[in-house]
C-alpha cells in the first residue's frame, strides 16, 4: 500500500492520502481523544504522542500535531498506523447506536448557502485537508465551523473574510457577515 502525504496551509496539519475511500459519506472530526471512541483509526493515531488533531475526509486522513514536534519524526508513525489500519481491514467509524433526528426543512436562504457551500467551498477545502460546515444562518450572519487542516489554520480567517464571505455575499444578498464557530 502506498500512501501519498501532502502539504496543508496550515504547517500543523499533513494530508494522508492512503489512495482507497477513507468515508464513504460525509467527514468526521476529531478535536481530541476522548471524541475519537467512535473511530478505531483516529483511537490508534491519538495513540501516537504529539498528534492533537485528526479529520477524515473522503479519500484522505488530515493529522495535526504538537507545535513543538517536527513532523520528519511523526509522520513515519502516521504512515505506519495508517497502512496497518486499513491492511488489517478495520472499520475507519463504528456503527453509532442512535441516528440523528430528521433536519428540519431549509428556508430558501439557508438552502442558498448550502449549495454554494457545497458546490464551490467545500470541495476547493477539501484539497486542503479539511471542511467547512454550515452551522447556521441568523440576522445576516453565516456561522461555519472549520475542520481538518482548516481549523487552526494561519490563513482560515482570510479564507472565511476575503474568501467565502464575499462570494456568499454576492450570490445571497442576506448574507451580511461570515463568522467562524
Amino acid at each position: 500500500m502506498f500512501i501519498q502525504t501532502e502539504q496543508t496551509p496550515n504547517p500543523a496539519t499533513l494530508k494522508f492520502l492512503p489512495g482507497r475511500a477513507v468515508m464513504t459519506s460525509g467527514t468526521a472530526n476529531f478535536a481530541d481523544a476522548a471524541a475519537a471512541e467512535r473511530s478505531p483509526l483516529a483511537k490508534r493515531l491519538f495513540a501516537l504522542d504529539g498528534v492533537t488533531q485528526v479529520f477524515l475526509g473522503s479519500d484522505f486522513v488530515s493529522v495535526s500535531k504538537d507545535d513543538g514536534l517536527e513532523w520528519f519524526r511523526l509522520k513515519p508513525a502516521v504512515l505506519g498506523v495508517i497502512m496497518e489500519h486499513f491492511i488489517a481491514g478495520d472499520p475507519v467509524l463504528l456503527d453509532e447506536a442512535g441516528k440523528a433526528a430528521p433536519e428540519e426543512e431549509d428556508d430558501e436562504v439557508v438552502s442558498q448557502i448550502k449549495e454554494l457551500l457545497d458546490t464551490r467551498v467545500r470541495p476547493a477545502v477539501a484539497q486542503d485537508g479539511g471542511d467547512i460546515i454550515f452551522h447556521r444562518f441568523e440576522d445576516g450572519v453565516v456561522y461555519l465551523q472549520m475542520h481538518g487542516s482548516c481549523s487552526g489554520c494561519p490563513s482560515s480567517t482570510a479564507t472565511l473574510k476575503a474568501g467565502i464571505e464575499n462570494m456568499l455575499r454576492h450570490y445571497v444578498p442576506e448574507v451580511v457577515e461570515v463568522r467562524a464557530v
